[in-house]
């Protein structure tokens, strides 16, 4: 088993049959930090880790809601989805990219089942999305395909979910959502986030890291559209001669 990770014993909430599950390790030395969050680690991806699974009926989800009691309503659901399908999966002490691709993909089916709300969503396909990026380029149109479905979760998040949820309020969405957008290239939508944002002066105050990450994004969006301005312009001129 890698360093960075430890085994655990927990029953499982909609089968109640005790599983082996896989926790990180709280000691991970950060690399750097990507505009939509992303955390990059020296020699470990704790991302390929965050969904637990059990091993028994296939039920995934992230550690802090395994860890809870789910509502009868929804336990029941669940146990209904898992007793008509051979969802049991094989525990292994370490994951691969197909293992950790995998586990979202069913954790993800899971939140259909209950229909969780859009926030939710919105997380684990973004998660999914840097499971891709530390792939390599080889995977990037797996990587914007997730971030696409994740932006559009967060909108509808932040248009009908109470924030903070977690320790993302809505601001933090905001700017999370322009950040998605201008990783996969869509200046336009990035644009239109960012600009609510800078634009309001009561977020400087009540949330001034948002504000600055909003600003300094905004500002690489315009030097980029500056470049592509001058290239174009170049482009043209050339054309003609």
């Amino acid at each position: 088993m890698d360093e960075h990770l430890f085994m655990v014993e927990k029953p499982c909430p909609v089968c109640g049959k005790s599983t082996r599950l896989l926790k990180t390790r709280s000691r991970l030395f950060a690399v750097k930090t990507d505009e939509d969050f992303c955390v990059h680690y020296k020699n470990f991806n704790p991302y390929y880790y965050k969904i637990w699974m059990c091993e028994h009926c296939g039920y995934s989800t992230d550690e802090k809601t395994f860890l809870t009691k789910l509502p009868e309503p929804q336990r029941e659901k669940l146990w209904e989805f898992v007793s008509q399908k051979n969802l049991a999966v094989e525990f292994n002490e370490e994951r691969g990219l197909p293992e950790a691709v995998a586990s979202y993909e069913l954790a993800l089916r899971f939140l259909d089942v209950i229909g969780a709300p859009a926030s939710k969503h919105g997380a684990f396909n973004l998660q999914l999305a840097w499971i891709y990026r530390d792939a390599g380029e080889s995977y990037a149109e797996q990587e914007k395909e997730q971030m696409i479905k994740a932006a559009e979760y967060y909108d509808e998040a932040i248009m009908m979910e109470r924030f903070p949820i977690g320790n993302l309020t809505d601001n933090a969405a905001m700017y999370l959502v322009g950040a998605i957008y201008y990783r996969i290239g869509d200046i336009d939508k990035c644009s239109q986030h960012l600009s609510r944002i800078i634009g309001d002066q009561s977020i400087r105050t009540r949330e001034p890291q948002v504000y600055e990450k909003a600003r300094n994004l905004w500002s690489d969006v315009r030097e980029q559209q500056a470049a592509k301005k001058k290239a174009d312009a170049a482009a043209a001129a050339a054309a003609k001669k």
